[in-house]
Formats: structure tokens, C-alpha cells, sequence
């Protein structure tokens, strides 16, 4: 299983070419300890659960600190045993076993202190022990985010942590009031601005839903059946391995919400099968990798970013849901014509239908999983649950196992679905719990508005320069697999400077910026998501980010295009929706025809069109009368000069 719900039992011979992490880590050290703490991992895990759906469900009275410190102690030791200390640790030895007692009785300790901490000040702390109790546990949740994210995210995490220590030293706009390191320490641990904040809110009330709904579908089948079900829609096309690829990585994506957990998933399946059609090894490994980026925007369950989001810009998770509706099935649109038109240029044909899975076969198989997500679907857009929706999904998908005997869920299953869940809770709150202290750094500073109003000024008149700045610390950020913490930095700085200077809309913004972060797993030179993916296929990492860059440039002019008209997130009117839509669908046509040399329904395109069309595309998709009308005009020229702008002997495609 992989870090984020899905089976990743690799496909013969790609789980020798996968980095060790990515093949079920957390497994097999949790096989390799000895009975007794398997036992208390179950038990840890199954705790916590029964404890999400205590507190969610108000069974009983908790204060939300002492719920946020419980879960801390359920599943923060879990990370250090799951994680390795260093690479060459064999096993769970004391280097694991120390440090996750004492996140367990730090946690278990504030847990009981909790009231305390509600009552009364703690910053600045009253009392030495204050003192040591948080200097202790800000190094425990250190240690998760090395384990986690490694070096260069745990230095992140602690030079802006700790950043209001030497605020006082720093240059313009970037200076801070004085502050004690003690002060500091207890501000990280103890402030409802730091850890007892946003993220740990989010991961405690939202996402442990989603991810034990993520755990019952995988325990019952539902990876399988999407793969079925995408073989039976698309397998016949031309291209189809690649098209089943594509819409696999869509279904999956949805439900996981991670990227690198998709690409080893439906990557270790689709990656062989598109080789073995024809495509090239680049070629596939970096159609994978886009799709599988796509997957973390692809509604209903989008990343943690989305969540966090809903609560930073106190918006219904449902209407960020909605939002991302149409920016998603455009990116998979694109991801088709490239796709459709490589498989036109080299003559590709779709696989047999007595190979296939029939439509119907794979519905009789899998209908209750379809039902349970348009229940989901419906409970977050229509009903608004917000974080209730998953809870009835999944008690749905029970009811449902009962009367589907295939699904029924075993004392086997049970403890499969107790340890995922456990696992990914764990490794969730090892990767985010960090991220608080980068938000805790910056707002006891109050760095941030200084941030905001000198990127205002920096703009100017123009909003251009703003979007640059923020557009390259998404990228470096999200280069380094750290796309919670440059939303975060960003939300804080970036989304403030660039609603004040140009008056777009907030969601548009916070959405651009969860976007353009997320694009950097595609995006050279280190596109994370491309170079895992080239891994599986055995191509060239460069080339492979390369070519993947290329096929997912749609998710690079989107959010541009919806920051500008926010119709496309749903948030105008319905008629300008319609237009812009349409506009952008043909763009994407022409764009992904320019990429790939063959237009739909035109042919093959001569060198010389292929710029022209690429750069008519974008004007037509921008939302903006005079851009679409040249854009619409370049394009009637190429269609007008056939014989120029064909090969020769070409037929339409």
C-alpha cells in the first residue's frame, strides 16, 4: 500500500527501480518489530480513530486542545517508528523506540495540562517546566519533519521557526520586533497561531475523515475497479494504454490526494502497459507523472492543501470543491489531445475489445464504490457536512460491504484498514505538524503584512511583478516537495499584496498559489513527480521532466486564466462560465495540437505553424476580448493556408 491509501504493489521488476521509501517502508518495518508492539501500533491507531470519531461526533465533551495533544500521541510516535532515524537503520532500533516515547509522553502529558493551557498564559511561560516541556517537543516535531521531508525541509522549518529570534537583525521590510528564544519556543508549542492552529486543526478534524474513507476503499477493492473501469472506457481508443493512464490517474488521484503515492500506485501499471503499446519510455513515465499531479487537484478529496485552504480563507470545503471542477477536467482535456494526437502522428491503435473489461462487468463489479463517492460528492456540495461527509461515506461503504459479498470486510481487512489509516495519519502529521512553526515564525513577527505591503508597493500599478515573485516561491518551495509550507508562506504574504493591488478574487488567488506550488513536480529541474516516474520506465530523468512539462502546460495558464476571470472557478456568472469554458477547450485543442504536430480533426502540422497555433491557443484561452480575437484570427490564417501549413499527404486526424 502506499503512503496515501493506494495499492502499490509494483508491477515485476519496478519495485527494484523505485527508491526504498516509495516501496512500502512503513510496512515493512511495522512487519520487522516484534508481536507485542505490533499489537500497540493497532491499538494506537484504532485509539485514535475511535477518539476522531468521539470528538467529530461530540460523544463527549473534549476541549479542542486536549483532542489535538491526544492525537498527537496516538500518531506522532507512530511517524518516528515508520520513519527511519537514517538510511541505514535496519529496522526499529532505540534511535525510533526513544524518540517516539517521548512524543508520547510529551503529548500524553500536555493532553493532561490542557486545561491549564486554556485558562491561563503560557506565553511567555510562568514556569521552567513550561519552558522544557516545549523546547522538548519542538524537537521531537523536528525530528518527524527530517524523517519526513529530510534536511533541507527541517532547515526550512527551523530557520523560519525560529525567525523571531533574529528578526531584530534583518533588513527592511523582513524586520521583526526582538524576541527570546524561550518566548519563541513557547509561541511555536503553545499559540493557537503556531501548532494549536490552522494545520493541526485541519489534519484532526478534516483529513482524518477523508483518510480513513481512503483506507476502507483500497481495503475493498476500489483501486482495481477504477483501473477496470478506465481500461473499459478508454482501452479501445487510439492511444488507449495511455488514455486508461490518464482517466486512472483522475480516479485514483481523486480519492488519495498525493502525488508521489499516485505515480508509484497506477504508475507501477499504466507506465509498463503504455511501453509495451508503443510509447516511449519519456514519454510515459512523464504522462504518468502529469496525470498523477493533476490527481491531487482532481475533486473530491484534493490534497491537504485544499483543506487547509477551506480553513484559512474560512470558505465550505464544497465551494472549494466546486472551484476546482472546471480548472481539473480541462487539465485531463489537455492531457487527452496530447495523448490523442501523439497516437495519431505514429498511427498508434487501441487494444482488442476481447482484452478489455467490459462497461458492464466493471459496474457490476464496482457500482457501491461509484454510489459511495456521489454520496461524498453530494454530502460536501450540496449538503455542506464539510467533515462529517467522509464519516457517513464510509459508513455507507459498510453498509454496503454487507450487502455486496465480494466487499466484505474480514478480522484481515479490519486490521489492514486500522494500520493504513494509522500509517497515513502518521506520515501526514510528520509532514504537516512542521509546517506550523513556519506559520508561527511569521506570525509572531507580524513579518507578513510588511511582506504584503512591499510587494504592493513593488508592483506598482502592475500587477505582473507580484504574480513573478509569488510564482517563483511557489516553484522553488514546491521544487522541494514542500507544497503545505510554500502555500502557507504564500497565504500569509503573497495572496494579502496581490488582492490589495488588484482587487482578484480571494479564492481565485489561494488557488493559483496551491496550483502553481503543486506544478513544480512536473516542472524541471527538479520535478519530483517526473524523475519517481522516470524511475518506473527507465528513462532519462531530464528528458522524462522535460517532456512532462511540456504535456501538462495546460496546468501552467490556468490558474493564470482564472485568477483573471474567476467564472472558470465558478465564482461569476454562469453565462461568462459558458464562454470562457468554450474558449478554453478550444485553446487547449489547438495548444495540445501545436505540442504534439497534429491537430484534431485538421492533420499534420509543418514546423513553421506549430509556434503560431501554440501562441494563438493562449490568446484565445486569456480572458481578455482583444487577445481571444487575434488568438482566433492566427488560428483562421493556419486553417486558410492548408497547403502551406500541412505536411504533405497528410489526411485529417
Amino acid at each position: 500500500m502506499s503512503a496515501n491509501g493506494l495499492s502499490t504493489a509494483p508491477a515485476p521488476g519496478v519495485a527494484d527501480a523505485l527508491p526504498a521509501k516509495f516501496v512500502a517502508g512503513a510496512s515493512t518495518r511495522y512487519a520487522g518489530m516484534p508481536a507485542a508492539i505490533r499489537a500497540l501500533v493497532l491499538a494506537m491507531s484504532a485509539c485514535g480513530l475511535a477518539l476522531a470519531v468521539v470528538y467529530i461526533f461530540g460523544v463527549v465533551s473534549l476541549l479542542d486542545v486536549t483532542y489535538y495533544f491526544l492525537l498527537m500521541a496516538f500518531y506522532l510516535p507512530l511517524a518516528l517508528l515508520f520513519l527511519p532515524a537514517h538510511k541505514h537503520e535496519k529496522g526499529v532500533t532505540w534511535l525510533s523506540y526513544g524518540p517516539a516515547l517521548t512524543a508520547l509522553g510529551l503529548a500524553l502529558f500536555m493532553a493532561y495540562k490542557s486545561p491549564a493551557l486554556v485558562y491561563e498564559t503560557w506565553v511567555p511561560v510562568t514556569e521552567t517546566w513550561q519552558l522544557v516541556v516545549a523546547a522538548a517537543l519542538f524537537i521531537v516535531i523536528l525530528e518527524a519533519a527530517r524523517r519526513s521531508g529530510g534536511n533541507i525541509f527541517l532547515a526550512i522549518v527551523l530557520v523560519l521557526g525560529l525567525y523571531p529570534v533574529f528578526a531584530q537583525h534583518m533588513p527592511g521590510v523582513l524586520w521583526g520586533p526582538p524576541a527570546t528564544l524561550a518566548r519563541t519556543l513557547a509561541f511555536n508549542v503553545y499559540s493557537s497561531d503556531a501548532l494549536l492552529g490552522v494545520v493541526t486543526r485541519v489534519v484532526g478534524e478534516v483529513i482524518i475523515g477523508f483518510l480513513i474513507l481512503a483506507a476502507l476503499l483500497v481495503a475493498t477493492g476500489a483501486a482495481d475497479f477504477f483501473l477496470k473501469l478506465a481500461m473499459a472506457i478508454m482501452g479501445k481508443a487510439r492511444g488507449g494504454p495511455a488514455k486508461v493512464a490518464v482517466l486512472a490517474s483522475g480516479f485514483f488521484g481523486s480519492l488519495s490526494g498525493s502525488i508521489f503515492g499516485n505515480v508509484v500506485s497506477t504508475g507501477s501499471v499504466t507506465i509498463p502497459s503504455m511501453i509495451r503499446a508503443g510509447f516511449p519510455p519519456h514519454y510515459a513515465g512523464a504522462l504518468e507523472a502529469c496525470a498523477s499531479t493533476g490527481g491531487m487537484l482532481m475533486p473530491p478529496v484534493m490534497g491537504a492543501v485544499a483543506f487547509i485552504m477551506a480553513d484559512f480563507t474560512n470558505t465550505e470545503y464544497g465551494v472549494i470543491v466546486k472551484a476546482a471542477i472546471i480548472p481539473s477536467v480541462l487539465f485531463y482535456f489537455g492531457l487527452y489531445c496530447h495523448v490523442d494526437g501523439y497516437a495519431s502522428r505514429n498511427n498508434m491503435v487501441g487494444a482488442q475489445q476481447e482484452k478489455l473489461p467490459s462497461m458492464r462487468e466493471a459496474l457490476a463489479e464496482g457500482w457501491p464504490f461509484l454510489l459511495v463517492l456521489f454520496f461524498l460528492v453530494w454530502g460536501l456540495v450540496y449538503m455542506s457536512w464539510e467533515r462529517l461527509a467522509p464519516f457517513y461515506a464510509s459508513g455507507l461503504l459498510i453498509a454496503l460491504t454487507l450487502v455486496k459479498k465480494e466487499l466484505r470486510i474480514g478480522w484481515r481487512r479490519a486490521k489492514e484498514i486500522v494500520f493504513e489509516t494509522g500509517k497515513l495519519l502518521a506520515e501526514t502529521t510528520a509532514l504537516l505538524l512542521p509546517t506550523s512553526f513556519i506559520l508561527g515564525g511569521l506570525m509572531a513577527t507580524g513579518v507578513a503584512p510588511s511582506i504584503a505591503g512591499a510587494l504592493v508597493q513593488m508592483g506598482g500599478s502592475s500587477v505582473i511583478p507580484i504574480l513573478a515573485i509569488g510564482i517563483i516561491v511557489c516553484m522553488i518551495f514546491g521544487m522541494l516537495g514542500m507544497i503545505v509550507a510554500a502555500y502557507l508562506m504564500l497565504a500569509l504574504t503573497f495572496a494579502p499584496a496581490i488582492e490589495q493591488a488588484a482587487g482578484l478574487n480571494t479564492l481565485a488567488v489561494h488557488l493559483f498559489i496551491a496550483y502553481y506550488a503543486t506544478l513544480a513536480a512536473i516542472t524541471p529541474p527538479v520535478a519530483l513527480a517526473a524523475f519517481l516516474a522516470s524511475r518506473i520506465s527507465g528513462a532519462d530523468p531530464i528528458a522524462t521532466s522535460m517532456t512532462a512539462a511540456r504535456l501538462g502546460v495546460v496546468l501552467y495558464f490556468i490558474p493564470i486564466f482564472f485568477l483573471f476571470e474567476p467564472a472558470l472557478i465558478l465564482q461569476g456568472s454562469l453565462y461568462r462560465t459558458a464562454i470562457w469554458l468554450t474558449l478554453n477547450i478550444v485553446a487547449i485543442v489547438i495548444i495540445a495540437g501545436a505540442s504534439e504536430g497534429v491537430l484534431m480533426g485538421f492533420g499534420r502540422l509543418r514546423t513553421w505553424a506549430r509556434p503560431v497555433l501554440f501562441l494563438a491557443g493562449l490568446l484565445i484561452g486569456f480572458p481578455e476580448w482583444k487577445s481571444t480575437a487575434v488568438g482566433i484570427a492566427l488560428v483562421l490564417l493556419v486553417l486558410l493556408l492548408r497547403r502551406l501549413s500541412t505536411a504533405p499527404g497528410t489526411t485529417r486526424a
